[in-house]
C-alpha cells in the first residue's frame, strides 16, 4: 500500500525540482523529504527520482507521477465545495486550441484549467509523464491508465500565394512535409503562433497547411490560393481513467465541440 505522505512528498520534489524546495513547500526539513523518498523507493523497489538539477522522475517514477496527480484530482473534487474548485491540466495541439477546443472548456465552467500546447503527435507524451490529465492527440496508442475517444479528423489544406518558402509552426511540425513531400527542401520560416502562422500565409511569406474551415473562408475572400493538396489528421481525446466526474463531463463537452469541425 502506498504511503500518501511519501507520495505527496515525491510529487512535491518533481513539481519543485529539488528536495530543498519540496521541504519548504511541505514545511518539513530536507532530511525528512530525503527519508520519505528513500522509503517510497524501498517500498516499490525502484529508483523513482533522478537526483539532478532539476530533479526529475525516472521511467519507473513516471507512473507514480500520474498516480499522485490522480489522487490529488479526486481529493480536490471531493473538497471542491469547500475550496476554490478543481484544477485540470490539459495538453492540446495549437490548431485545435485556435479553432474548436475552447468552447468545450466554456461548457464545463467549474474547474480551473491549465492548458499546455504541443504538436498533436507529441501531446500524449505529457499524459505519460503525468503533466497532463487529458490530451487532444494524434496518437491512437492508449496511454497506460487512460481512456481514449476518437474525435474525428482535422482536414488541412495546402494554401499560399508564395510556394518558394514554407511556413512551419515549430521544429516538430511535419504536416507540410507530409502533404507536399516534393517541397521538403524548400526554405523554411518558423512561426510558433496559430494566428500569426495564418497571417504569414496571408501576407505571402510562404505556403503552409491551414485547417479547412479557416482556409475556405480565406480562399473565398482572395487572401491566398488553394494549392490543391489536403491531409486528414485523426485526433483522439485521451484522459485519466479514474472515475472523475469532471473529466467525464469534460469528455462529453470535447466530443460535442469537436463534432462540427472534424470529419468522422
Amino acid at each position: 500500500m502506498v504511503d500518501f505522505a511519501q507520495l505527496a512528498t515525491f510529487q512535491a520534489v518533481i513539481d519543485t525540482g529539488s528536495f530543498e524546495a519540496a521541504a519548504r513547500e511541505l514545511h518539513v526539513t530536507p532530511s525528512a523529504v530525503s527519508q520519505r523518498i528513500k522509503a517510497l523507493e524501498r517500498s516499490v523497489g525502484q529508483v523513482l527520482v533522478r537526483r539532478a538539477k532539476p530533479c526529475v522522475a525516472t521511467p519507473a517514477g513516471e507512473a507514480l507521477v500520474r498516480f499522485a496527480g490522480q489522487v490529488a484530482l479526486l481529493e480536490r473534487e471531493a473538497l471542491a465545495q469547500a475550496r476554490d474548485g478543481t484544477r485540470v491540466s490539459i495538453v492540446v495541439n495549437a490548431d485545435s486550441l485556435h479553432t474548436w477546443f475552447l468552447p468545450a472548456l466554456a461548457a464545463v465552467p467549474g474547474p480551473q484549467y491549465e492548458l499546455h500546447t504541443d504538436d498533436e503527435h507529441y501531446t500524449a507524451d505529457l499524459l505519460r509523464s503525468g503533466t497532463a490529465m487529458a490530451a487532444v492527440t494524434a496518437d491512437e496508442e492508449v496511454v497506460q491508465g487512460c481512456r481514449i475517444e476518437r474525435l474525428g479528423s482535422m482536414r488541412y489544406l495546402a494554401c499560399g500565394k508564395n510556394t518558394q518558402a514554407v511556413i512551419l509552426y515549430d521544429r516538430k511540425d511535419r504536416l507540410q512535409h507530409r502533404i507536399w513531400p516534393d517541397k521538403s527542401d524548400t526554405p523554411v520560416h518558423y512561426v510558433p503562433s496559430a494566428s500569426a502562422f495564418i497571417e504569414a500565409i496571408r501576407l505571402g511569406l510562404g505556403w503552409g497547411v491551414v485547417p479547412e474551415w479557416i482556409a475556405r473562408e480565406d480562399i473565398a475572400a482572395g487572401r491566398y490560393e488553394d494549392l490543391g493538396r489536403h491531409l486528414d489528421v485523426p485526433l483522439y481525446w485521451q484522459y485519466w481513467r479514474i472515475g472523475s466526474a469532471v473529466l467525464e463531463e469534460l469528455t462529453a463537452a470535447v466530443k460535442a465541440a469537436a463534432a462540427p469541425y472534424l470529419k468522422s
